[in-house]
């Protein structure tokens, strides 16, 4: 757990987002929240696509489930941001505004870590959230099709030629977090739905990725494959970190779930979030550092444009 020391009082907010659906955002974010449990820190979650509510949905399943066989799966507390309905895109901005600092402020004082889940389009309470992260997962699917959210490349070379708006809006994100409080925002892009064979496309597309890291000062890292066992969990809101004997009452578990199990494994150490004594004195050091210099991160706000 986080000491109670001054420095760790509120939450360390981790938020997954971008401007595309079927990335696989909300199966990234319930399996960082169910990982974070297990190891025994206290976990809250905030659905802000308000419409689909796939997290929410997610969450309730894995309670159904739960209750209804007398299991102790380990839950989140969580929350969701119910879209206004008032007339004004203004007032439907305040009011939304209201609602999530409201759950972010009941929150943030009693758990340890916060992951919210973001729509797949660009709106108000998507670019307040990348704004109050501590750490920003980007799922995109391992294609170019994807990659056009972050930038646009030469086709000959591979190349970022140009940033496209949802980078424009992590770095104005950087920009604001480091006005408000000084704070860094570790940005991790993570490649989902990887294809296990090797082609030139893939290979192109990895040295786009390290061409836009070095401009944008971010990291990638690899995340999860298309694997029916993620779509088959949902209905019953499991993850491949539960005890699946278990929980499916003897149900046989492939080499597909240890695998599955194995890239979520990886993902969570790639993220270096603070859940360990060398974490948190990563995250102390940063601080430190961001706190005694003149112009923090300012390297990476020139080297985005």
């Amino acid at each position: 757990m986080f000491s109670d020391t001054a420095e760790h009082q509120q939450a360390y907010v981790i938020v997954c987002g971008n401007e595309k659906g079927g990335t696989g955002k909300t199966t990234t974010s319930m399996h960082i929240a169910i990982a974070l449990l297990n190891a025994g820190y206290r976990v809250a979650t905030i659905d802000l696509d308000g419409r689909q509510k796939t997290l929410t949905r997610y969450i309730e399943n894995r309670k159904n489930w739960s209750d209804r066989y007398n299991l102790n799966l380990l839950i989140p507390t969580h929350d969701y941001v119910e879209p206004s309905t008032a007339e004004t895109k203004s007032d439907r901005n305040s009011e939304e505004l209201s609602n999530f600092m409201a759950i972010i402020s009941r929150t943030e004082q009693n758990h340890d870590f916060v992951v919210v889940d973001t729509a797949g389009h660009d709106g108000y309470l998507m670019q307040l959230s990348h704004s109050i992260a501590d750490t920003l997962i980007s799922p995109i699917n391992d294609s170019y099709l994807d990659f056009d959210i972050l930038g646009q490349v030469d086709a000959l070379t591979g190349d970022v030629i140009k940033l496209s708006h949802y980078a424009k809006t992590v770095r104005e994100a950087r920009r604001k977090r480091r006005i408000a409080d000084n704070g860094f925002l570790d940005w991790v892009i993570v490649r989902n739905r990887l294809s296990t064979l090797h082609s030139r496309n893939s290979s192109s597309l990895i040295s786009s990725l390290k061409s836009l890291s070095m401009r944008l000062g971010c990291r990638i890292a690899d995340g999860i494959s298309e694997r029916v066992v993620f779509r088959e969990l949902f209905p019953i809101g499991l993850t491949v970190l539960d005890d699946l004997e278990e929980a499916t009452f003897g149900g046989q578990i492939s080499n597909s779930h240890i695998a599955a199990r194995h890239e979520v494994r990886s993902l969570i150490a790639a993220l270096r979030l603070p859940i360990d004594e060398l974490g948190r004195k990563r995250a102390e050091a940063r601080r430190n550092w961001l706190k005694n210099a003149d112009k923090p991160i300012d390297m990476m706000g020139l080297l985005a444009d």
